[in-house]
C-alpha cells in the first residue's frame, strides 16, 4: 500500500513539473520580438507590433509613439517617462542602473536578445542594437493596456 502511495505521488510530481515547464516554454516563447534590418518589430509569430522610425523613435502599427532613445541613449517612454538606458552596444540598463538585457551576437546580421540569466527574447538586427530594449517596452505596453 505505501508503495502504491510513494509511485502515485511520483507520478503527480513530475506531471506537475512537465505542465509547468512546458507553460514557462509558451510563456517564453510568446514574449520574443524579431527587429528586422529595416526596423520593423514582429511578435513571435511574425505579426507585425510596429516599427522604428528615423528619429529613433519606435511606434506601433497605429503609428503611436511606445519609447524614444535620445541621443545620451536614454529610453522614454509615450508620456515622457524615463524606462532606463540603451547602449549602443545593446545593453539595456533599469533606471536604477540594473541590466535588462543584452545582445550576443549570432551571425553576421542577427543578434540575440537576453536577459541576465541567458533566457533568449529574440533577436534584433545589428543595425538596431540599441533597440534590444524594445522587447521591455513593447510588453510594459502590453501589460499597461491589460
Amino acid at each position: 500500500m505505501n508503495q502504491l502511495k510513494s509511485v502515485i505521488y511520483s507520478i503527480l510530481i513530475i506531471t506537475t513539473m512537465v505542465f509547468t515547464a512546458r507553460a514557462q516554454q509558451h510563456q517564453m516563447a510568446t514574449q520574443q520580438l524579431m527587429i528586422d534590418g529595416k526596423g520593423g518589430i514582429y511578435s513571435h509569430d511574425g505579426t507585425k507590433l510596429g516599427y522604428i522610425d528615423r528619429d529613433n523613435v519606435a511606434r506601433n502599427n497605429a503609428g503611436n509613439r511606445v519609447y524614444a532613445i535620445d541621443k545620451n541613449g536614454n529610453v522614454v517612454d509615450a508620456q515622457g517617462k524615463n524606462l532606463g538606458k540603451a547602449g549602443k552596444n545593446g545593453v539595456y540598463y533599469s533606471v536604477a542602473g540594473e541590466t535588462i538585457l543584452s545582445v550576443k551576437d549570432l551571425d553576421a546580421d542577427k543578434c540575440a536578445i537576453l536577459d541576465p540569466k541567458g533566457h533568449s527574447y529574440g533577436t534584433v538586427h545589428k543595425n538596431y542594437k540599441q533597440h534590444a530594449c524594445a522587447v521591455h517596452c513593447f510588453f510594459l505596453e502590453k501589460k499597461a493596456k491589460k
